[in-house]
């Protein structure tokens, strides 16, 4: 059976390109390429067959593959009759690259091939009392990770900080990052970029993990779906057909932004997410009659155990969520919206008042789902989005160095 084909574009190339030799031979290797990546292991025979190249074409981009250290050999397929044939994949170690999730109380590291495995991996608290001691925890945090992989660190292809507030990439810094005071200075992931040696990317960590919920998780086969990152702040990413909506200005989604309505005194109650956010139910929490010192995990866990004041704390917090969906639904209209983060992560709790309170403040009802990825999906989103980048970079190097090497 034939299997969908990849792009015949080459990284950096585009159709109306003119044609040479040379751009020919690089289209059938990244098609190649990509088919082993997307199809799996296979023969010289079946490319062609898949491919509609002739068989001395497909051995000879393999050959190419082979000695850029792009392909290597998978095992060999033994058919009932006729001859045994080598198989082919993709090199996985042919480049590396680095996923960063940085949070109020964690910073997440994992260092990932080209397949997408995680070969190291590291959680640290986050201690840094000032932005730059965080900047430079993240850089020692991504080296630690790095070196225990066997990996310098200019082995890593590219990086992705996955990162609260919205990026600004004229002035090189966040905006809106409440939860991590002083982050949003400029030159700070300068700081980071340079510490680690390598090009990174700053993504907004709810969109990472959008991307990542809908490549691993729970959001696979929507069509229009919206993550909310609930923990100490409340982040929201949009995905429509796969694609990211990030707005105009990077902050499509930020319905945390949105104030609440005016209190019975005339005084504003805040926005959505200092409603919602871990502070808002501890607060809750402690106005209920608990006794503190509380967090937000105690609380929920106290749910769990049948406490009426805790229940009532995260009754309070599913009727507050369910504001801020119902604002998703009427602007955006998705037909699934998946809670994630340290507060999404008690969906067990939330899901049915949550619908309950949704029913009564709007007519559109989005199917709503606990996150399939846990605390996991900005971390992996930011691997994902990374490999994007590395993998047709990685193979525009190694095909130059294996051209350059050649001609010698």
């Amino acid at each position: 059976m034939s299997r969908h084909l990849p792009t015949t574009v080459p990284p950096g190339g585009t159709p109306a390109q003119p044609w040479n030799r040379q751009r020919l031979r690089s289209n059938n290797e990244w098609l190649l390429l990509e088919l082993l990546r997307t199809g799996g292991p296979s023969s010289r025979a079946q490319l062609a067959r898949d491919t509609g190249l002739s068989k001395p074409t497909v051995s000879a981009a393999l050959a190419a593959l082979e000695q850029a250290g792009l392909a290597r050999e998978a095992g060999r397929f033994v058919p009932e009759r006729g001859r045994t044939a080598v198989l082919y994949e993709p090199d996985p170690t042919a480049g590396h690259v680095l996923g960063v999730d940085i949070g109020r109380a964690w910073l997440r590291v994992a260092v990932a091939d080209l397949a997408g495995r995680i070969v190291a991996r590291r959680d640290v608290p986050n201690k840094g009392r000032s932005a730059n001691a965080v900047a430079d925890a993240v850089v020692a945090a991504a080296r630690e990770t790095a070196a225990e992989a066997g990996l310098a660190a200019t082995d890593i292809v590219h990086a992705v900080i996955g990162t609260p507030g919205v990026w600004d990439e004229q002035r090189r810094g966040v905006r809106y990052a409440t939860s991590l005071p002083g982050w949003g200075r400029r030159g700070l992931f300068d700081r980071i970029a340079a510490g680690l040696e390598t090009a990174i990317t700053v993504g907004n960590d709810a969109n990472l993990a959008a991307l990542g919920e809908f490549t691993l998780g729970a959001g696979r086969g929507s069509r229009m779906f919206a993550y909310l990152l609930i923990g100490t702040g409340l982040g929201v990413g949009v995905l429509k057909d796969g694609e990211l909506l990030s707005g105009a200005h990077g902050a499509a989604g930020e319905v945390g932004l949105v104030p609440l309505a005016p209190g019975t005194d005339g005084g504003s109650t805040g926005t959505i997410e200092q409603a919602v956010a871990a502070d808002a139910v501890v607060r809750t929490a402690l106005g209920l009659g608990m006794r503190g010192p509380l967090t937000a995990k105690q609380v929920f866990d106290a749910a769990r155990a049948g406490d009426p004041l805790a229940v009532g704390a995260v009754e309070r917090e599913a009727g507050q969520l369910a504001y801020a969906v119902a604002v998703l639904a009427a602007v955006l209209d998705p037909d699934l919206v998946v809670l994630g983060g340290g507060i999404g992560g008690s969906a067990d709790l939330l899901l049915e008042p949550l619908e309950r309170e949704l029913h009564r403040l709007t007519p559109l009802r989005p199917k709503l789902a606990p996150s399939g990825l846990g605390e996991e999906a900005v971390l992996l989103g930011a691997v994902a989005t990374a490999l994007d980048t590395a993998r047709p970079e990685v193979f525009e190097r190694r095909s130059a160095l294996a051209d350059h090497g050649a001609s010698l």
